[in-house]
């Protein structure tokens, strides 16, 4: 049974969506107000050709823009004070941090940084879930598509095939890689691309994008 019939039709037209473990009615049910936030900063994205081609530095234009409905709604960056006690002596053992986190809610967002991350992710997720902090976990990441548009855009290389899109998710989601926790995938689509080249849009913080060339990860 999957429960991926709860997203609405409008953000199913927008991203290519998958779960794991029922994440989706975990979501619906267990945290009802962040799951609109959710849905409500995936449905303000678009992914603006100007942004792509201008690339990204350490926190990515794209990555700050699709994060931001959620800092207003004060999710915030969480790392979790963990540690391994043995007959008395404790030894600190922290998890990663999560970019965004709300009542027992931990999302990610990789738009642009080496496969290797989404391992990071889900062991993350499923250490959470098993220590009850967490309920469920969500990550953003981009359709293997849009790699059509970077090509043409001649940013083809920045996006290869060892970075975070869907294709290597997938494997490590259905392979278990989250353990027992419930985890809700949504997949960027060429439906949110905007070519803007005659309008630039505004960067977080009001700037307009400028020219110069930055790092990819996100």
């Amino acid at each position: 049974m999957v429960t991926t019939h709860l997203v609405p039709p409008d953000v199913q037209d927008l991203y290519e969506v998958h779960e794991w473990r029922n994440a989706t009615g975990v979501l619906t049910t267990s945290a009802p107000d962040e799951w609109s936030e959710i849905l409500d900063a995936l449905r303000a994205f678009r992914l603006y050709r100007s942004e792509i081609t201008v690339g990204g530095g350490s926190r990515s234009r794209i990555v700050q823009r699709l994060e931001q409905p959620l800092t207003a709604a004060s999710w915030i960056e969480k790392q979790f004070r963990t540690a391994i006690e043995i007959d008395g002596t404790s030894t600190p053992s922290p998890t990663h941090k999560v970019d965004c986190f709300k009542n027992r809610v931990a999302l990610e967002v990789e738009w642009n940084n080496k496969d290797p991350f989404f391992d990071r992710d889900l062991n993350n997720f499923r250490l959470l879930f098993d220590l009850r902090v967490i309920d469920v976990g969500v990550i953003i990441t981009r359709a293997d598509h849009l790699q059509l548009i970077f090509n043409d855009l001649g940013r083809g290389p920045s996006f290869g095939n060892s970075t975070t899109h869907l294709s290597k998710l997938l494997p490590r989601l259905n392979g278990g890689g989250g353990g027992g926790c419930p985890v809700l995938v949504f997949g960027i689509t060429n439906k949110l691309y905007v070519d803007d080249s005659a309008a630039p849009v505004a960067a977080v913080g009001g700037a307009v994008p400028s020219n110069e060339e930055e790092g990819d990860a996100d």
